[in-house]
């Protein structure tokens, strides 16, 4: 219910988006019926791996370092979701999708800071995106690298795809959603997350 709010959202405010990037956000529209099946094929999914009580909503803002060790902060969960979906027992992956997407975040925001020359942004933009591709890809690495025998992990190589798919998709569908009623001109990343989620797959 929650993606197709966050699609019904896009859809009423796309002429209100820059123009440079609207295409981009009719070519995520386009795709609604594709993603919304992955969300379904995950709900009907038989995995073995154990639900757990997760943050929610992870990413590196939550993260404390000491000096010493991390602490992580905020375990109430997205704070657009109904309390009774955050309370639920979820996939692992749930979390480790929203680490993911918040390196591109991480990435784009570092674009975007006032010092930066605009003309520079569009060329740079390809070494965020590549940098945003192997951080996700070096946490997904070390976090299964860790996790090796744990239950809350699928142990089927399809199912763990098909999960971490769908959990990627569900979390940027969210961000459009929270971009559009927060930071409207920041929904460009979500957006664009989706495509390189969509191509990856």
């Amino acid at each position: 219910a929650s993606s197709r709010r966050a699609f019904e959202l896009l859809r009423k405010k796309l002429d209100d988006l820059p123009e440079a990037f609207r295409a981009e956000a009719e070519e995520v529209l386009a795709a609604e019926k594709q993603i919304l099946a992955q969300e379904r094929r995950l709900l009907e999914q038989r995995s073995a791996a154990h639900k757990i009580r997760i943050h929610g909503d992870f990413h590196l803002g939550q993260a404390l370092h000491t000096g010493r060790d991390f602490i992580f902060l905020d375990f109430e969960g997205e704070p657009a979701r109904p309390l009774g979906e955050r309370k639920l027992k979820r996939s692992a992956l749930r979390d480790v999708a929203g680490m993911m997407r918040s390196f591109q975040y991480a990435a784009y925001s570092a674009l975007w800071q006032p010092a930066m020359r605009q003309e520079d942004v569009p060329f740079l933009e390809k070494w965020a995106d590549l940098w945003y591709r192997e951080m996700s890809s070096t946490f997904l690495q070390s976090y299964l690298a860790a996790t090796t025998d744990a239950l809350f992990i699928p142990r089927n190589e399809a199912d763990l795809r098909i999960a971490l798919e769908a959990d990627l998709l569900d979390k940027a569908v969210y961000e459009i959603g929270y971009e559009l009623n927060h930071r409207p001109d920041w929904v460009v990343i979500p957006i664009r997350g989706i495509k390189h989620i969509l191509k990856s797959g």
